[in-house]
C-alpha cells in the first residue's frame, strides 16, 4: 500500500514543491500560523493535489469517492485499515499527521513523507503516552546542525518518526534507527517505505540494540525534557528524572564511536549554581573515560535558557495541555516541586556535539553560551569546528607560533571611543565575525597590533617578536600572553591558517 501512496503522491502534487506552488508564499504562510482558511481558499478546484491537502493538512472530511480517486493507485480500504484513515458515513479523515518534507541542503533529493500523530492542542486534543511527533522545531534544529560529511554508519538513537534518517540519508551509506516505543518504530518503518529509503530498525531502549557496535556518526533526539522521574510521553520523558537522559546519553556515546567518529544531540541540563557548564562537564568527563582509550573532543553549545515555571508551562502546552486547567495546574505543581527539591533556578538546552579522536590525540571540551539570533544552519560552523579543533591538536603549545595565521574577509573591527579636550579617545576594540554566530571577541590594542599583521604571510613568532620590539615588550611574555587568545580565535574562525584545515 505504501508503495502505492507514494505514487499517487507524486503524481498528484502533494510533495513540498507542489503545495508550495498550489497555496502560494501567503497561504502557505498562513498554514504554518495555524490559519486554515486561505489554503482551503487556494485549493478549491485543484484537483488531486487539493483533495490530498484538504485531507491531510487541513484535517478536512473528504467524501469517500474523491479520496479513493486521489490515492489510486493505493487502495482507500488498505488505508483505513491500516490507521491512517477513518471513514465514517461515506467520509474520510486522517486518522494519522502524514506530509510532504524536504531538506534544500540535499540537492535533487527525491520527495520525503513523514507519518506522525495528529498534532495536539489545548483546543484539539492533549498528547498520549505514546504519542509519536512530527517534524517539530526541536527535530529541525538537529537536523540543521547535524554534520553532513559522507560516513559509512549511521546511528539515530530514539528515532520517533524518523525524520533525522531522512536528512542523513544524502551523506549516510547505511542508517540504523532505534526506538524504546514500537507505536514510534511502526510510523518510522512507514516513513522510511514511503521515501524508499533501506533503513535497519531495532526496538530497545537507549544504546541496547546496538550493543558492542560502533558507527562513524550518531544523532539522537531523545526524550531530554528535565522532570520527575516517570514517563507520562514517551517522547518527552525519560524516566530518569531531571537531566538524567542527557547524563545518560553524553556519557555513554562516545564508546559507540569509531575513531574519528562525530555523535550530535539536543539535551538539557540543570542549572543549580551560577556556572550552566556544571553538569555538562560532569557528563563529559564520564564521555571521556568512554571513549577510552582514545580521546574526546567535546563542544556543548547552549542555546536558550527557561526558568522552571517557562520551562514547565512550555511543555505542558506541547502536549497539548493548558497550564491553567485543573489538569494543568495539577501537572506544574508536581513538576515545580520536583525541581525545586532539586534547587534548580534554570534550565538550559543546546546541543552537544562529541568526536571520538586517537589516543595520541589530547582533547578539547569547550562550553558556550549561543544564545544571540542565529538563523544559519548551525551544522557548517560544527564542522568547521571539529576542523580547527583537530588542526590546533596538530599545533600544540609554541608549535602555533610556527602557523601563517591570517584574518579572514567575514571579521570586523569595532572601535569604540569617548570625546576628550583633545578628541575621540580609543576605549575599546572588539573583533566581530559577521557570518555563522557572530562571535565576538574584546582585543586590546597590543591584540589590535598583532591582527594587523595577520595576513598570512609571517609565522606568528616574528609578528611577535615585531610586536615586542615596537612596544618594548619581552618577546616570550607576549607571546605567552598572546598564545591562549589566538587559540580562542582560531576556534571561533576569526583567525584562520593560511593553508586550511583539511578534514580530520
Amino acid at each position: 500500500m505504501w508503495r502505492g501512496l507514494r505514487t499517487s503522491f507524486v503524481h498528484g502534487g502533494f510533495t513540498v514543491d507542489g503545495v508550495a506552488d498550489l497555496l502560494g508564499p501567503a497561504a502557505r504562510a498562513a498554514l504554518d500560523r495555524g490559519e486554515t482558511t486561505p489554503a482551503r481558499r487556494a485549493v478549491r478546484d485543484a484537483g488531486v493535489a487539493g483533495t490530498l491537502v484538504r485531507l491531510f493538512l487541513l484535517g478536512d472530511a473528504v467524501p469517500r469517492a474523491e479520496v479513493a480517486a486521489a490515492l489510486d493507485p493505493a487502495d482507500l480500504d488498505e488505508a483505513v485499515a491500516a490507521g491512517l484513515l477513518t471513514d465514517r458515513d461515506g467520509q474520510i479523515r486522517a486518522a494519522l499527521d502524514l506530509r510532504p518534507h524536504g531538506d534544500a541542503a540535499i540537492p535533487d533529493a527525491a520527495p520525503w513523507w513523514v507519518l506522525s500523530d495528529l498534532e495536539v492542542g489545548p483546543a484539539t486534543r492533549t498528547a498520549g503516552r505514546e504519542h509519536v511527533l512530527g517534524t517539530g522545531a526541536a527535530s529541525l534544529s538537529l537536523a540543521r546542525a547535524t554534520v553532513r560529511r559522507p560516513v559509512g554508519t549511521l546511528l539515530d538513537v530514539g528515532t520517533g518518526c524518523g525524520v533525522q534518517v531522512l536528512h542523513c540519508s544524502g551523506h549516510a551509506e547505511h542508517c540504523t534507527a532505534t526506538d524504546v516505543s514500537a507505536r514510534a518504530l511502526d510510523m518510522a518503518r512507514v516513513t522510511f517505505a514511503l521515501c524508499g529509503l533501506d533503513v535497519e530498525v531495532l526496538a530497545g531502549p537507549w544504546l541496547e540494540p546496538v550493543a558492542g557496535r560502533r558507527f562513524d556518526q550518531i544523532v539522537s533526539n531523545p526524550p531530554f525534557v528535565p522532570g520527575p522521574p516517570q514517563v507520562d510521553h514517551v517522547y518527552r520523558d525519560s524516566g530518569l528524572g531531571g537531566d538524567g537522559a542527557s547524563a545518560l546519553l553524553v556519557g555513554a556515546l562516545p564508546a559507540h564511536l569509531t575513531e574519528g567518529g562525530v555523535a550530535q544531540l539536543l539535551a538539557s541540563w540543570l542549572i543549580t549554581s551560577e556556572d550552566w557548564t556544571e553538569r555538562p562537564r560532569t557528563w563529559l568527563a564520564e564521555a571521556a573515560r568512554s571513549a577510552a582509550p582514545g580521546g574526546l573532543d567535546a563542544w556543548v553549545v547552549q542555546r536558550d535558557v527557561a526558568d522552571p515555571a517557562l520551562h514547565v508551562g512550555t511543555w505542558l502546552r506541547d502536549a497539548g495541555v493548558d497550564p491553567a486547567s485543573p489538569e494543568g495546574t495539577a501537572l506544574s505543581e508536581r513538576w515545580l516541586d520536583f525541581l525545586a527539591a532539586q534547587g534548580v533556578h534554570a534550565i538550559g538546552f543546546g546541543f552537544v556535539t562529541l568526536r571520538r579522536t586517537a589516543a595520541d590525540v589530547a582533547g578539547t571540551v569547550v562550553c558556550e553560551d549561543l544564545r544571540q539570533s542565529h538563523d544559519d544552519p548551525l551544522g557548517p560552523e560544527i564542522e568547521a569546528w571539529l576542523d580547527r579543533t583537530a588542526w590546533l591538536a596538530r599545533h600544540p603549545g609554541e608549535a602555533l607560533l610556527d602557523a601563517r595565521l591570517r584574518v579572514p574577509d567575514t571579521v570586523a573591527l569595532e572601535r569604540g571611543l569617548v570625546g576628550t579636550d583633545e578628541g575621540w579617545e580609543p576605549v575599546a576594540a572588539t573583533l566581530v565575525r559577521l557570518d555563522g554566530p557572530q562571535w565576538r571577541h574584546d582585543v586590546d590594542e597590543l591584540g589590535v597590533a598583532l591582527l594587523a599583521g595577520c595576513r598570512g604571510h609571517l609565522p606568528l613568532r616574528d609578528l611577535v617578536e615585531l610586536l615586542a620590539v615596537a612596544h618594548g615588550r619581552d618577546p616570550d611574555e607576549l607571546a605567552a600572553a598572546a598564545l591562549p587568545v589566538v587559540r580562542d580565535l582560531v576556534h571561533h574562525g576569526m583567525l584562520v591558517a593560511r593553508e586550511g584545515y583539511g578534514s580530520p
